[in-house]
């Protein structure tokens, strides 16, 4: 791929796996290129010719964007709709939160979505924009982001894990961790199959099912910690934004249109921690 490439949210989880994989890409974070502000992006995108965009950066504070519902829409609305007005191919991230959580079944990309916080509102509009005015574009949703990197709740659990005897954990949401470095290459795969053919909306995290009370245990399982985990409920754990119940995705279609398998979540898990 001779195209010229742009990673927004360089400095994140994924953004750091991705700029491993494609060292000959431009970098930005929000220190470098404001996404909300469209002359901005315009200008920086023609004068280093960008032909792709990697949209990585979002407003993630999910809780946080109850109370600042502008700052999130600018971020996960606004930016993206400026990215996709460029005409570059975008790949773009969005998340399980745009669904309400009360599926029994993995959610499928066509399912209709009914966000339940301010964040999933945000990245639900954010996809809208991106379709709405990209020529060629590819939306990944995907969910329980984790890495070596930034702030996510493998490096959290490992941090209470040694500090504590016993950890409060919740058992009644129900998803798939996703190894940030799993995604990148996903992305990397994606990039020269990215065409108007497969313009869409694909889902992927890695494979198996659990609740973040599993995901804790096995956790401290692998990083030989002996700290009990204990299960709670959502209702024992307040938040202020509502987070879906369930929010497993069907990954068939990304699978299917580019032809990759994935990891199963306790190996990728595994893998991950090597690098701490």
């Amino acid at each position: 791929m001779n195209d010229k490439i742009l990673i927004t949210g360089a400095n994140g989880q994924l953004g750091t796996e991705l700029a491993k994989l494609l060292p000959e890409a431009v970098l930005t974070d929000v220190a470098d290129l404001d996404i909300t502000d469209f002359q901005a992006v315009q200008s920086f995108v023609q004068e280093r010719q960008i032909k792709i965009i990697i949209n990585a950066a979002a407003y993630t504070a999910v809780d946080k964007a109850e109370d600042e519902p502008l700052v999130a829409q600018k971020i996960n609305v606004q930016g993206p709709e400026n990215l996709a007005k460029t005409g570059c191919k975008i790949i773009h991230i969005s998340t399980d939160y745009v669904f309400d959580g009360t599926n029994h079944q993995p959610y499928r990309p066509e399912d209709k979505t009914n966000p339940v916080s301010v964040y999933g509102k945000t990245k639900a509009e954010g996809e809208n924009a991106v379709l709405k005015n990209a020529p060629t574009a590819a939306i990944i949703r995907t969910a329980w982001l984790y890495s070596p990197y930034g702030n996510n709740f493998v490096k959290t659990m490992r941090r209470l894990g040694a500090e504590r005897d016993t950890l409060n954990v919740v058992a009644d949401q129900i998803g798939t961790p996703t190894y940030a470095a799993d995604l990148a290459k996903a992305i990397k795969q994606i990039l020269p199959q990215l065409n108007e053919q497969t313009k869409g909306i694909y889902h992927f995290t890695n494979e198996g099912v659990c609740s973040w009370y599993d995901f804790a245990v096995e956790i401290m399982r692998l990083s030989k910690l002996s700290c009990k985990v204990l299960p709670m409920t959502s209702a024992e754990y307040p938040t202020k934004a509502q987070r879906p119940f369930y929010s497993v995705l069907d990954k068939n279609k990304i699978k299917k249109t580019f032809h990759f398998e994935i990891p199963h979540w306790k190996e990728s898990l595994e893998q991950c921690l090597k690098q701490f």
